[in-house]
């Protein structure tokens, strides 16, 4: 009698299973902050950045041993996280923190923080491998066009705010880094709700806001806007595998 070769597709389909029920589980745990935040106070804001870090070691043990269909789908489910941690975690704890030039706080609402400082805090406490300092002091446009892919980096001199804001509504949801004459922030599309997160010299006092693109504020000033969209995939993926950006 000849011997017949072991079926091992069993197997194949097992391990298969086990990892997709793997990235469920992710998916579960990943899309939602198991606490909840007041966004008020320093000890809530570590707790905040120490959650991210533990989420973000589990999804790249997990992306690690994946193969490319499942590294996709890991993808996109640390971008739903990431642009979902972003805007209703981060930058709520760090609104009211009040801009100096000169501010150079990493604690929400503890010092005074300048636009630059803001959005490379921002990143960093993300989870980002950036050069904190190096960019905070650079023009916007510099790490604008590390972190964008080119596709997505727009430039716009003199433009009427109708024009740009509806450039915006086309290129779609999500975050945007915006850099101006004088000033970088973060831009937040939300479908017709288009806000303006920066740290405003316009309103020291005030500081770190979320405003409307029109209100009183250095963007609707400025001559000249750049705008990157973040969290392609490429930036994903060097948030997951922590590539250190230059």
């Amino acid at each position: 009698m000849l011997a017949t070769a072991p079926n091992h597709k069993p197997n194949v389909m097992a391990h298969k299973k086990m990892i997709m029920i793997r990235i469920f589980l992710i998916v579960i745990t990943v899309l939602s902050i198991s606490k909840s935040y007041s966004q008020n106070g320093e000890k809530e804001y570590l707790n905040l950045l120490n959650e991210i870090k533990s989420k973000h070691d589990t999804l790249l043990n997990i992306y690690s041993k994946a193969n490319s269909k499942e590294k996709d789908s890991i993808i996109e489910i640390s971008k739903v996280y990431l642009i979902k941690t972003i805007s209703k975690n981060i930058f709520p704890y760090w609104y009211g923190t009040q801009w100096d030039f000169n501010g150079v706080t990493r604690i929400p609402k503890k010092g005074k923080i300048a636009c630059g400082y803001f959005v490379t805090n921002v990143m960093t406490d993300l989870g980002f491998n950036i050069p904190r300092i190096k960019w905070a002091q650079s023009a916007s446009e510099v790490f604008i066009k590390k972190l964008a892919l080119t596709k997505n980096i727009k430039r716009f001199t003199k433009t009427k705010m109708s024009d740009f804001e509806n450039h915006l509504k086309k290129s779609g949801n999500g975050i945007y880094l915006v850099g101006l004459d004088m000033h970088v922030g973060f831009i937040v599309v939300d479908n017709d709700n288009i806000r303006f997160v920066h740290s405003s010299y316009y309103k020291p006092e005030i500081g770190v806001i979320s405003e409307k693109l029109d209100s009183w504020n250095p963007l609707r000033d400025s001559n000249y806007r750049i705008i990157g969209k973040l969290f392609s995939n490429l930036m994903i993926e060097n948030w997951i595998i922590e590539k250190r950006y230059d």
